[in-house]
């Protein structure tokens, strides 16, 4: 990890930064306006605190990822605005708890002699309670703080720019250098907006209005300062307009999103990359046009999406899902890219030797001995319920991984068989055996270039991007993996190298 590579980091820090502080301060706002308020109405109404706690409680035991990725079928979107509300939801319960808590806790003589003097029911919350409780429900909000700034480094997936870019990205493409970034940034952010809210938190036990006050000033000067640089960042330079580019969450995904990021750059437009979002997320955000375009696959389009079993010819998958985008979503799949990068299981060449290994058939026969890996979605595919239904294939366990630690997986020998990646750098690095899918249980893999019903009517942009059809072998594809996954270059190297070949 060196400097160079630090410092490159360092130049996204703005941006990601600044969304990252908007969206964490906007989800607090959020809680508290409506946490605070609540907190107070279920003191008063008795009947109200066990089932508003209760939901509150459930609700923060939702993993934050999963009630993130709720969000979006439910707005009907992605970015911004499901990550917000996802956020705010998960600052409820600290804030809520300890409103109430807080104004319980008063000491009930205080609260008879404020009504022995004839304060109303509205005199005695907020000129006795609600001072006495402050510095209780600030400790909460401060907790709140804490849970919302690691929690919305999450938000990646969901298509919401964030420190969490860092980590995703870093993670995918083992950048050490990106993780270590986006975490101590992550780290230092909420470490700084904790004591902050911890100095408010003093200020109320001191009944210390200077103090506040500078506190208060504090963050939002603190805010102001994230948040410009992310704002003018955002701002169209290019009298083109934005063109946003999604992407899965592997290396070969965000590899072709620089590579597409930088062909729209040249063609005078700008480029916003929301990398790291899983297949349906990203489809239906093609389809709603909340992104523009992103590079699918014919068989995830074919079993997932259309919900095909039947597998006929290479170029009838293509022809007909064509057809079936334009007809049912406005999608515009504007060709194949020329590489196929179709899920394959594979062992170590060892075990495929020890065991005479060949086929996923002479597989299925001693799979009952071996421990299978996958990336997060392999499992609940209609490919892999094909192969178990094709091949009656029986495995001891299966396990999940990150994709960037699934090869390492097999090659440390914590499982055997993995759904690998045709096109990975890492099956000839670590000397893994492909086995042959005699029975054509899983579907071809084409890469094909998807644009949203929006961007199908641009016309300069479909010219521009044509160019990439037909243009990228397996072998190129294969290489632009290795250099990111094995030899450690950035993912733009990858781009280039792309760019340059197709030419």
């Amino acid at each position: 990890m060196s400097w160079d590579a630090i410092s490159n980091q360092l130049d996204l820090l703005p941006d990601y930064l600044g969304n990252h502080l908007l969206l964490t301060m906007l989800a607090l706002a959020l809680g508290i306006f409506i946490c605070i308020p609540l907190g107070c109405l279920v003191t008063r109404v008795k009947s109200l605190q066990w089932p508003v706690l209760s939901i509150a409680g459930i609700l923060q035991t939702i993993p934050g990822i999963a009630l993130l990725a709720l969000m979006v079928p439910i707005l009907g979107t992605i970015g911004f605005l499901p990550a917000l509300v996802a956020l705010t939801i998960y600052s409820f319960m600290p804030i809520l708890r300890n409103t109430v808590t807080g104004i319980i806790g008063v000491d009930p003589a205080v609260v008879e002699a404020a009504r022995g003097i004839g304060m109303t029911d509205m005199q005695l919350l907020f000129k006795i309670e609600l001072p006495l409780a402050l510095p209780v429900i600030i400790a909460g909000i401060r907790t709140a703080t804490v849970w919302v700034v690691g929690t919305a480094t999450l938000a990646t997936p969901v298509g919401a720019t964030s420190l969490g870019n860092y980590i995703f990205s870093g993670l995918q493409t083992q950048n050490l250098s990106a993780i270590t970034v986006g975490c101590v940034s992550a780290a230092m952010l909420a470490i700084v907006l904790d004591q902050l809210t911890r100095l408010v938190e003093v200020a109320a036990s001191k009944r210390s209005l200077r103090m506040g006050i500078a506190a208060l000033a504090a963050l939002i000067v603190l805010l102001v300062a994230g948040v410009s640089p992310a704002i003018s960042s955002n701002r169209p330079d290019h009298k083109l307009g934005t063109v946003t580019i999604g992407s899965k969450p592997f290396t070969e995904q965000y590899i072709l999103a620089e590579l597409l990021s930088d062909i729209v750059i040249d063609a005078g437009y700008n480029s916003d990359q929301r990398s790291g979002m899983g297949s349906i997320i990203l489809f239906e955000a093609l389809s709603n046009s909340s992104i523009d375009c992103y590079v699918d696959y014919t068989g995830t389009i074919w079993t997932n999406v259309m919900k095909r079993q039947d597998i006929p010819s290479r170029a009838q998958i293509l022809q007909e899902m064509t057809g079936w985008l334009d007809d049912e979503h406005g999608i515009l799949c504007l060709g194949a890219l020329g590489f196929e990068n179709t899920y394959a299981l594979a062992v170590k060449g060892e075990l495929a030797d020890e065991y005479n290994l060949e086929t996923i058939a002479d597989l299925a026969e001693v799979s009952s001995q071996f421990v299978m890996g996958s990336d997060y979605e392999f499992f609940s595919r209609p490919e892999w319920a094909s192969l178990e239904r094709t091949y009656d294939l029986d495995f001891k366990d299966l396990r999940t991984f990150d994709p960037s630690l699934m090869y390492g997986a097999i090659n440390e020998r914590n499982v055997e068989v993995i759904s690998a990646y045709s096109t990975d750098g890492r099956i000839a690095a670590y000397n893994l055996k492909v086995l042959d899918d005699p029975s054509q249980a899983i579907p071809p893999y084409d890469a094909v270039l998807l644009l949203s019903p929006e961007s199908s009517q641009d016309r300069n942009l479909i010219n521009q991007l044509k160019a990439l059809i037909g243009s990228i072998t397996n072998s190129e594809m294969r290489h632009a993996n290795k250099m990111v996954d094995l030899d450690k270059l950035p993912v733009d190297s990858a781009a280039e190298y792309l760019k340059s070949s197709s030419n």
